[in-house]
């Protein structure tokens, strides 16, 4: 197989040799290191076999020398296809424009389609596409892929759940879940409230069941704050408790933050690159060289060509280098202490509901280590306590 494709790439030639001694002929080319293959006798005084091209243009002077007559029959390869392409360059030229263009309509965005999305969210989304470049007749390669899309749709418009977005062909399909208010399930089970942790409560508002506290009470984790069980005594029923009791929690904070910080930062300078992929092999086609800057970090995006509604293994890599600069942070020892309350408090919130609110922070101990602002803070927290439970089997007996 290696040496058909070899004969291909070089050339081959059919050759018929007429008169007399073609043996002794065929043997002066073999000395020669002329190669020969595929020979057949026709006749007496006749042979043909098939040689390479270079040696077929050595051939005339061995024939002439013993008296033999030579005519070259068949040629093939690749130089004789390229001759008769060049005859024809202009159909030739005809047929690859027409590929290349129908190459370039096959990646240019010819249609978007939305599906579960109402009138007022399907607007939006396509006005969130226009700004994006996502749009009919944009070439494919200049927009975001589909993971970029759908992580831009989802952030920016306010109202979905979730957004899938895939590209068959040249058409873009979304598939949107929009955001719905979750209906409040019934309660069917009698139960209580009970506290979830330690706290004194601040504030309370009871729907149904029966109070068993009162404000400024202290209550300790599964404390009974209110009553699924109702009326005089055998005269009780049981009712699915309601309501919001509001304690005021306690938590310990530990926050370390550095004077001095380094970190890098964008400065607005780019590079971009385009390269054709084909397999393994990368072939830079625009923005040769290193760029201007030694920092940089690389957004790298690869897009498949297609033809018609096939992908073809060849692909553009689109590279942006963006530069970053070293900068250091320097705080002062006060502005340090005031930021990493800050971040003390952000840690706190992110672990608590979102009504809940700080209402008080205590610095119980500060100290400046290893450039370092070291604190503990003690925060006073007013959230919801009261959390659902059964109502136990011997209460209903």
């Amino acid at each position: 197989m290696k040496n058909q494709w070899i004969e291909f790439i070089s050339g081959k030639v059919t050759v018929k040799v007429s008169g007399r001694g073609i043996e002794r002929f065929l043997n002066v080319l073999i000395r020669n290191g002329l190669i020969i293959w595929n020979v057949k006798r026709h006749g007496t005084e006749t042979i043909t076999f098939t040689m390479r091209l270079q040696d077929a243009l050595r051939i005339r002077r061995y024939a002439r020398e013993r008296d033999c007559s030579i005519t070259f029959l068949k040629r093939a390869g690749m130089p004789f296809l390229f001759k008769r392409l060049l005859k024809n360059s202009g159909f030739v030229g005809g047929a690859l424009l027409f590929l290349l263009i129908i190459m370039f309509l096959s990646n240019v965005i010819w249609g978007i389609e939305i599906k579960g999305a109402k009138p007022a969210t399907e607007y939006q989304i396509r006005k969130e596409l226009d700004k994006m470049g996502v749009k009919i007749g944009k070439v494919q390669f200049f927009v975001d892929n589909v993971e970029g899309i759908q992580r831009k749709l989802t952030n920016n418009v306010g109202n979905l759940t979730w957004v899938g977005v895939e590209l068959k062909g040249t058409t873009y399909h979304l598939q949107v879940v929009e955001k719905k208010e979750p209906e409040k399930p019934e309660q069917l089970a009698p139960r209580n409230l009970v506290a979830k942790k330690k706290a004194i409560i601040d504030s309370m508002y009871v729907e149904t069941g029966q109070k068993m506290v009162d404000i400024h009470d202290h209550v300790e984790a599964g404390q009974l704050l209110v009553s699924g069980v109702i009326g005089k005594e055998g005269q009780t029923e049981q009712v699915t408790a309601i309501g919001e009791v509001w304690g005021e929690t306690w938590y310990r904070s530990h926050v370390e933050l550095p004077l001095e910080t380094k970190f890098f930062v964008f400065n607005g300078q780019e590079k971009q690159k385009f390269s054709l992929i084909l397999g393994n092999l990368e072939i830079p086609i625009w923005g040769f060289g290193e760029p201007d800057f030694q920092e940089y970090e690389v957004d790298r995006n690869v897009k498949k060509i297609r033809f018609l509604k096939w992908g073809l293994p060849i692909s553009i890599g689109d590279e942006t280098l963006r530069a970053r600069e070293e900068t250091t942070r320097i705080y002062t020892q006060k502005e340090a202490e005031k930021n990493a309350l800050e971040l003390a408090k952000d840690k706190i919130k992110s672990g608590l509901d979102e009504e809940a609110i700080i209402k008080d922070q205590k610095i119980l101990h500060k100290e400046l280590k290893n450039g370092k602002v070291i604190l503990d803070i003690h925060f006073k927290i007013i959230e919801n306590i009261a959390v659902g439970q059964p109502i136990p089997k011997e209460t209903t007996e």
